[in-house]
């Protein structure tokens, strides 16, 4: 990401990576190793991304938004806004109602009174231009993370807070991509 970013110029495509990765925590820039609630043997790399701590591993798609803000007349903020209303959408579509919140980025979700989160968002601006992106929970183990508690829900399962879509991450990547690509497109002057 960071290669591809420092190589653009003004003609150089956007684009969206779609990846799941092995187990791992990312810290970000305000992230400290000692937010991570327990040690359970799962690689901890600092990343320069906005944002505290995210898991990330298998069962979660990780969509890296590597796109040119100047060119596209875009603010970080409009862009994170259509990055949630695309997860939005994409949940909508699976029969799940979801919300961003303006005081914390990322993609919500509530079953009665308690609201858990179902997408983690971080962001790097560099020379105009983004990379990190999103992660969705479609269907991930469990570990802990961040300095404060934050449910977590996913997409897929049967566990309580769970929604029970029949996705795999494939298949859940395959349909938000062009999601993301038509809101972030939409957004655009």
């Amino acid at each position: 990401m960071q290669a591809f970013t420092d190589a653009r110029d003004a003609g150089t495509p956007d684009e969206i990576w779609l990846t799941e990765h092995p187990p791992v925590y990312t810290l970000g820039l305000a992230g400290r190793r000692e937010h991570l609630r327990r040690d359970a043997g799962i690689p901890v790399i600092k990343v320069d991304r906005g944002g505290q701590v995210t898991y990330h591993g298998p069962g979660q798609v990780v969509a890296y938004l590597l796109l040119d803000l100047r060119r596209a007349r875009l603010g970080v903020r409009d862009m994170v806004r259509a990055i949630e209303a695309a997860v939005v959408q994409f949940l909508d579509s699976q029969g799940i109602s979801a919300y961003g919140r303006p005081d914390a980025p990322g993609v919500y979700v509530r079953r009665g009174d308690v609201e858990s989160k179902i997408a983690a968002l971080g962001l790097k601006v560099r020379n105009g231009c983004t990379y990190h992106g999103l992660a969705l929970n479609v269907a991930m183990t469990w570990y802990p993370s961040g300095h404060r508690p934050v449910r977590l829900s996913r997409a897929r399962g049967d566990a309580a807070g769970d929604f029970g879509v029949d996705l795999d991450v494939e298949a859940a990547g395959a349909i938000l991509a062009p999601i993301l690509a038509r809101r972030l497109a939409r957004t655009r002057p």
